[in-house]
């Protein structure tokens, strides 16, 4: 009987010694499969934090880019204005000079050939009337301008605005064009 039980005890043994092997080795195949999602899960919010940064990054890049281009911008139409100020000034004192004279007669010249008549009315400054006796025109109102004329054909039914006002104005986007490739070289 001693040799039964101590059969019985040997085997128990083996089976405890098995049992213990076996849950070695589940505990180290739990462990390594722990570390292993362990690993991914912090790879993948490092990755998705990275990914967050970088775009985040890139909001605030684009963000300053936009503000120095609107800085940019601003800054371009504070000159734009200040230029086309400065502009009207020399016109106004322009309109001072003798050769402004010229510019008169070249206008009416040119109003007569447009309004396709020689008998045409002219509206200008009440600076410039004296400019236009003996030019054999009629001269019509006077109009508040910096200078140049308004003509108008003599019934009143086509009229070309030759002012400096209005010649900047129509002109406008072809000057702003030009300043801007002068600023941009």
């Amino acid at each position: 009987m001693d040799t039964f039980i101590q059969e019985i005890e040997e085997r128990k043994t083996k089976k405890i010694n098995l049992l213990d092997m076996t849950l070695a080795e589940k505990k180290a195949r739990l462990q390594h499969s722990k570390e292993s999602t362990l690993k991914e899960i912090q790879q993948h919010y490092s990755d998705e934090a990275n990914a967050k940064s970088q775009k985040e990054a890139s909001r605030i890049v684009e963000a300053a880019r936009l503000k120095a281009k609107k800085i940019l911008f601003d800054a371009i139409n504070a000159n734009m204005d200040s230029t086309l100020n400065t502009i009207r000034e020399e016109l106004k004192n322009y309109s001072k000079k003798p050769d402004y004279k010229m510019t008169i007669e070249k206008m009416i010249q040119y109003a007569k050939m447009k309004l396709g008549s020689e008998d045409i009315v002219i509206h200008c400054r009440n600076d410039d009337i004296i400019l236009l006796t003996g030019m054999n025109i009629t001269i019509g109102s006077s109009i508040q301008t910096i200078g140049g004329i308004l003509a108008e054909n003599k019934t009143g039914t086509m009229e070309l605005d030759l002012t400096f006002e209005e010649l900047l104005r129509t002109n406008e986007d072809k000057i702003q064009n030009f300043l801007l490739e002068s600023v941009m070289k």
